[in-house]
């Protein structure tokens, strides 16, 4: 155990690269590609059938489901959500590699974490009522996947999700959010709308197609870090999630964690600039 916490300290995170996505429809970058975090509750199925029912099988993204799952009981919402997709949906194991086309499913009584690409379970420490899965694995997409990482939540109750949608904003990503009209239960999506980290607000057979058409910007974003301009980009270089956010009415927060974002990753390349002329290297 120790050892892999070393192993973990001693390795620079950097977004998922296990294969390359290089298709038609999804068109990412060679041995690169998004992961996409959904969080659900209640409602959570019939959304998660929309969802996978619009998007092609070569899509080059990875899709990772953190529903709220009742502990004590086996799942087949991988085998009901295998007649959506042709792409392979499998329940999540400890250690396995996130592959592009492929759909992972937390198993029930699991808390779910990503590190380099690669999902871990563990064996939740709270209790069931206290739980935030959706939020849990979110901010570790965020942390491991940066501007790479792509949240959504779908139908639920309660606001499980809210603050892992913050985290991925926070870090550069793209969040969307079911459209409360169109879900079963819109107390999550709304929870994540009213907070203002959702750039992109959506009926779930929608979501798909705003994620593709962000394609020219992922292309560029790796070196771009989320500065300049690029075919996805307005007016002084905003992306139009931003512009989304705005229209939502959700600007000031947004903007906020954008910018602290940016101003963090200044400070620390001007202080390790200072500390080297301070060595005389």
């Amino acid at each position: 155990m120790a050892s892999r916490k070393a192993t973990k300290q001693n390795q620079a995170r950097s977004p998922a690269t296990p294969g390359s996505a290089d298709s038609s429809s999804g068109n990412a970058t060679e041995g690169q590609f998004r992961i996409v975090g959904l969080g659900a509750s209640a409602g959570g199925l019939e959304a998660f059938e929309q969802f996978f029912r619009a998007v092609p099988p070569d899509c080059g993204l990875a899709f990772v489901l953190v529903p709220h799952l009742d502990p004590s009981h086996a799942s087949i919402l991988t085998e009901i959500l295998q007649r959506s997709t042709v792409m392979p949906v499998v329940e999540a194991m400890d250690q396995i590699a996130v592959e592009p086309n492929h759909v992972y499913v937390i198993p029930p009584n699991r808390d779910m974490a990503i590190f380099h690409g690669i999902l871990q379970l563990s064996v939740p420490e709270v209790p069931r009522g206290q739980r935030m899965p959706i939020d849990a694995f979110l901010r570790s997409l965020a942390e491991d996947q940066g501007e790479q990482a792509v949240g959504i939540i779908l139908s639920g109750t309660g606001s499980d999700g809210t603050l892992g949608l913050r985290a991925i904003v926070g870090a550069g990503g793209i969040t969307l959010a079911q459209e409360p009209s169109t879900a079963k239960y819109d107390s999550m999506p709304s929870s994540a709308i009213r907070a203002g980290y959702v750039t992109h607000v959506l009926p779930v057979e929608k979501m798909l197609e705003a994620l593709l058409a962000r394609r020219p910007a992922w292309t560029n974003s790796a070196s771009r870090r989320g500065l300049g301009t690029d075919s996805g980009a307005g007016a002084g270089g905003r992306h139009e999630p931003v512009a989304d956010a705005v229209a939502l009415g959700h600007r000031p927060r947004f903007l906020a964690l954008q910018e602290e974002h940016h101003r963090a990753a200044h400070r620390a390349a001007h202080g390790t600039a200072r500390s080297d002329r301070h060595r005389g290297l």
